[in-house]
């Protein structure tokens, strides 16, 4: 039973924070899937495993590889439109010239449009957490 506890929120902490994670790290998001496969997890390691990708400086590659994933959940009901302006603000975003700031704000849009409550409470796109908008 404390297991199914810990399970459970093992996967609602790695919910909110998956993106985040991706944003700076994909090993350590790896890593973090790959243990939740495992029989017994532990919350207190995949916090620790979020912290440490946390600490880890944002790669403009790991922002847009997370931000493309994001765009997932809205490919099939987006408009050609906004795909190209979502498209088109990673790239710039790629070479600098946009902020995550700016892709934030953009999700943000889509999500008010088409609605998703499992992004909707993503750190990455809430600034909870470890999150700064710098």
């Amino acid at each position: 039973m404390e297991n199914n506890n810990q399970r459970a929120l093992c996967q609602q902490i790695w919910a909110e924070n998956k993106y985040l994670v991706l944003s700076h790290s994909s090993n350590i998001y790896k890593d973090i899937r790959q243990y939740l496969k495992q029989e017994v997890v532990e919350v207190s390691h995949v916090q620790e495993l979020i912290d440490r990708a946390c600490q880890i400086p944002e790669h403009r590659g790991q922002v847009c590889n997370a931000f493309q994933h994001i765009w997932g959940y809205f490919k099939k009901q987006a408009s050609l439109d906004e795909r190209k302006d979502y498209m088109l603000l990673l790239d710039r975003y790629r070479f600098g010239q946009a902020s995550k700031e700016d892709l934030i704000v953009k999700t943000r849009v889509l999500l008010e449009r088409y609605p998703n409550s499992y992004l909707q409470n993503s750190t990455l796109l809430k600034g909870d957490s470890h999150e700064t908008l710098a």
